[in-house]
């Protein structure tokens, strides 16, 4: 069976588990969310994990070590950087996620410190060469960067070279693993069918990459619940989900791990720590 056949016989598998229409709950306003019997059902169709009540009841710490704190705007300045790197080391947020540009500086801030520096490569539309985005990565892991966030190529995916969109892959996931990062995949949900989130999904896992993504946060839309626990259904519990683009405040961050997402990319992780204690939530560093 060819690579591409086989792809579509995974997708069509998938589909057919993840496709049952289920009226909404009380509990919840989207079809095959939250209540007791269908997390039931989750557990025997082979869910392992879910956040649902760990998202209500997580400590201020233990969420920040959930979250990349985003800054990736192209205007960002070295005096904004520095401030993202002083508020992670505040908070002890999971990572700084920054352009490559960065990377050294932000290695140089968080010496000592349980923060990792996470950037980006093929940013933020997906369509260079893989041997390009190989190269970044390399070159951002030498830099200092301990977790990698790459664009697949979109494109690519849609016109159904899966053989491309494999290989753009790989070549990240072998540049990571060769300096002993974290490769995340992402996927751009928002310009992909379901049929193509699911192939993007199973492509990234054979790929063996560690994490899919939902979003850039530069593209039509940005995480949704509803994408992540596709997500989450087609990696199954041994691959990571993050969820980034568009999640604002706190109650947006627990809805993305309560759909399965163990990681959040956002700007406003200050808001999300502070909303987290109940304090009043005070202005953060501006990202995507």
């Amino acid at each position: 069976m060819t690579d591409s056949r086989l792809v579509e016989t995974i997708v069509r598998a998938v589909l057919a588990q993840v496709r049952v229409e289920e009226p909404a709950c009380d509990c919840h306003a989207v079809a095959g969310g939250c209540c007791p019997d269908r997390l039931g059902r989750m557990l025997v169709q082979g869910a392992e994990r879910f956040g649902l009540q760990a998202a209500r009841d997580l400590y201020p710490r233990e969420i920040a070590r959930l979250i990349d704190h985003t800054l990736l705007k192209p205007d960002a300045t070295r005096a904004q950087i520095e401030a993202l790197c002083a508020e992670a080391r505040e908070h002890g947020f999971a990572t700084v996620c920054v352009n490559p540009t960065w990377v050294r500086l932000c290695a140089e801030r968080l010496h000592g410190c349980e923060t990792r520096v996470c950037t980006v490569a093929g940013f933020p539309l997906g369509a260079t060469a893989p041997e390009v985005k190989a190269f970044e990565t390399a070159r951002a892991i030498a830099d200092g960067a301990c977790e990698v966030d790459m664009v697949m190529n979109v494109g690519a995916l849609k016109s159904g070279d899966l053989r491309l969109v494999e290989r753009d892959i790989a070549g990240v996931v072998a540049a990571c693993r060769h300096g002993g990062a974290v490769s995340k995949v992402i996927i751009e949900a928002a310009l992909l069918s379901d049929d193509e989130k699911v192939k993007a999904c199973v492509i990234a896992k054979a790929a063996c990459a560690d994490f899919v993504k939902t979003s850039t946060g530069f593209g039509p839309g940005g995480a949704t619940a509803a994408d992540v626990a596709l997500m989450r259904r087609v990696v199954g519990p041994e691959m990571g989900v993050k969820a980034a683009g568009g999640v604002r405040d706190l109650k947006s961050a627990q809805a993305m791990i309560e759909a399965g997402a163990d990681r959040i990319g956002a700007s406003v992780g200050v808001k999300i720590v502070q909303e987290s204690r109940g304090s009043a939530p005070a202005s953060s560093t501006p990202g995507y």
